[in-house]
This record gives C-alpha cells, structure tokens and sequence, in this order.
C-alpha cells in the first residue's frame, strides 16, 4: 500500500507568522496555512488542517461508500458528500477537533433509503479516515436522491 507526503514551512510566530502546507505526494499544490485565518470564520482563501481533514474524510468516505454499497448489491450512479470539522478550545490546552458532520446525497440503484442509510453508516464506521479519527464524535445525514 501507498505513503503519502504533505510538507509544511512555517516562519514566525503563530499569531503573526504563516506558511505553506504542500502536497507533496501529488505535487497538486501548495497552500498558505496562518493560525489567525484557521480561526475565524471567514478563511480569506487561507486553508487549515481542519479543512484538510474534512477533504480527506469526505472523499474518504466517497470512496468507502461506493465500496459498501456494491458490496450490498446496489449500484452507486452519484454520490456527493460534504464534511464539517469543528474545532475549538480545549480544556486542557491548545484546540480540539470536537466533531465531524458527514452529509451524502446519492443516486443508487438497487437499494432503498433504509439499505442507503445503513451502507453510509457502514462507511463510516470502515473507512480509514474515520478509523484515523477515533474518539471525534462523527454523525452522517445520508438522503436517497
């Protein structure tokens, strides 16, 4: 199996410094990361860890449950799934992520909203990125198209 490579270069300190996180792997891009940016609400096209995971989960998740819903004998035609990463103070120091929040919409052929909703519940409980994220509360909202 595969290792991928993320590279981060940072200068200064955290509330005045910035850096760069690179996809290295990919060679897909790179991108300016600053602690004040990662916690405001508007992210002024500065990206965040947590923004990170969420595009990891969610395509994650994507591919997971295409997997389980064959694996049940339907066929995935579409699926589109969203992920919110919250993260706030921890009590113990430093930010906590506190809760992901997976949303899909699919169109699939073969299985019934009940059967769609246990495939997305399948999903996360297999998929790598929610297995790496053990002990962040995740909920899934899955709807049949």
């Amino acid at each position: 199996m595969a290792t991928r490579t993320a590279r981060t270069a940072w200068n200064g300190t955290l509330l005045e410094g910035g850096g760069q996180v690179e996809l290295s792997s990919s060679k897909t891009g790179t991108f300016d990361v600053s602690f004040p940016k990662r916690i405001a609400d508007e992210a002024g096209g500065v990206t965040s860890p947590e923004e990170l995971i969420a595009a990891a989960h969610s395509s994650c998740f994507a591919m997971q449950l295409s997997a389980v819903i064959a694996e049940a004998g339907g066929t995935p035609i579409a699926l589109e799934v969203s992920a919110d990463v919250t993260v706030r103070p921890d009590p113990a120091g430093g930010l906590h992520i506190t809760d992901i929040a997976l949303t899909v919409r699919g169109e699939v052929e073969g299985l019934d909203a009940a059967g769609f909703e246990q495939a997305a519940q399948n999903a996360k409980a297999t998929c790598p990125v929610s297995k790496a994220l053990t002990g962040t509360q995740i909920t899934v909202t899955a709807t049949l198209a």
